[in-house]
């Protein structure tokens, strides 16, 4: 290729397949609207999966960094009733390792070149010039043309319309973000309730999951299976009356649980869960292509991060196996995305039904030990 690849979107999936051209000698340009690395937390823990995001960065040739920040431990998980008791604990290794999502992303943008991403670049439109080549336009009036244009902008993406009429929509649940900082210390209850990994507490429609982060730093999701109006009811601009009306939702709890809402050191944050269409696929259109979110948005499962970073390899891979024909590219590319993208769609909602269906936590429990039998 003569014109480096235009990437919109400094996600890990952006940021794996500009590593991954690069490895190639391809160049690339990243545009992110953010202002800087560091402008907004990254959000917490990512299991790294050995059939998609361990390969990922094995083609990223990244495997030593990405070993450097495993948390050890972190894979262990627990089952707890709303009192309290234990009903499933598992503290083995699963070829998941754990890492924290701000430092993936750090180690990815250390292998760039100096400039690849252009910070402080919010897309404002995108408009097609013809023979496969694409203009973007940025809010502050700037505009760039390429040949390859990447949408790799998440769940709103402003390059999916070229491709797609398809828009996210509200699953019918959300979730709402809370963090408990030297909780070994300070909530020693909640500490021990969590233990050394991920908790699941669940009932049908609603749960309560938290992670063990660095430290002692409990990362909470409170998952409420409402409308969106129903949140629109609560005033999240006040922190505490936020919690405490969340918490409602889970009386007689055991207070260690209810305290991962109720202490919470920083403002409840509203996470609505939206998805795109399970079968989500387009018709080539020359000189463009999407990846991770912006391709196959759906519920969280942890299958998210790790298909965004597998989409940028397989496509930098793509395009360095055809790099005087990118229309061959982008096919081989997408033949595979949508197969596997509408998998792991149909994946995700069978797990939000194990984790918040009318059986939970025993769908979750089954399948947990399901694996164990297996092995």
């Amino acid at each position: 290729m003569t014109t480096p690849v235009t990437i919109i979107g400094a996600g890990l999936g952006g940021l794996t397949l500009a590593r991954v051209l690069h490895v190639h000698g391809i160049p690339a340009t990243v545009y992110e609207a953010e202002t800087s690395p560091d402008q907004r937390s990254q959000g917490g823990m990512l299991d790294i999966h050995d059939d998609t995001g361990q390969p990922a960065l094995q083609a990223a040739d990244l495997m030593d960094e990405f070993r450097g920040i495993i948390l050890e431990g972190r894979e262990a998980t627990r089952v707890l009733a709303s009192d309290g008791t234990v009903l499933y604990d598992d503290d083995s290794t699963r070829g998941r390792p754990e890492v924290l999502r701000g430092e993936l992303r750090r180690i990815l943008l250390d292998s760039l070149p100096a400039g690849t991403v252009r910070w402080g670049h919010k897309v404002s439109g995108v408009r097609a010039l013809g023979q496969g080549r694409h203009e973007v336009t940025f809010a502050d009036g700037g505009t760039t043309a390429t040949d390859l244009l990447v949408g790799a902008d998440g769940a709103w993406s402003r390059v999916r319309p070229l491709l797609s009429d398809a828009a996210p929509e509200y699953i019918g649940r959300s979730f709402v973000e809370t963090y408990l900082f030297d909780a070994d210390t300070r909530h020693p209850a909640s500490a021990k309730a969590v233990g050394g990994g991920a908790l699941f507490a669940l009932a049908p429609g609603k749960g309560i999951q938290a992670h063990r982060e660095s430290g002692g730093t409990l990362h909470t999701y409170v998952a409420l299976s409402e409308p969106q109006d129903w949140f629109a009811g609560i005033d999240f601009t006040d922190s505490a009356a936020a919690a405490a009306r969340i918490a409602q939702e889970f009386d007689g709890w055991a207070p260690e649980l209810t305290a991962l809402i109720t202490d919470g050191e920083t403002p409840p944050v509203l996470r609505t869960l939206n998805a795109l269409p399970d079968e989500h696929r387009w018709d080539r259109v020359p000189g463009v292509t999407l990846l991770g979110d912006a391709a196959h948005l759906s519920a969280p499962n942890g299958e998210g991060a790790n298909l965004a970073m597998f989409d940028g390899a397989e496509l930098g891979e793509a395009i360095a196996a055809h790099p005087d024909d990118l229309e061959a590219a982008l096919t081989a590319y997408e033949q595979a995305l949508f197969p596997r993208s509408a998998a792991a769609a149909t994946d995700g909602a069978d797990l939000h039904e194990l984790l918040f269906g009318d059986s939970a936590p025993q769908g979750l429990i089954d399948m947990f030990t399901g694996h164990e039998q297996a092995r």
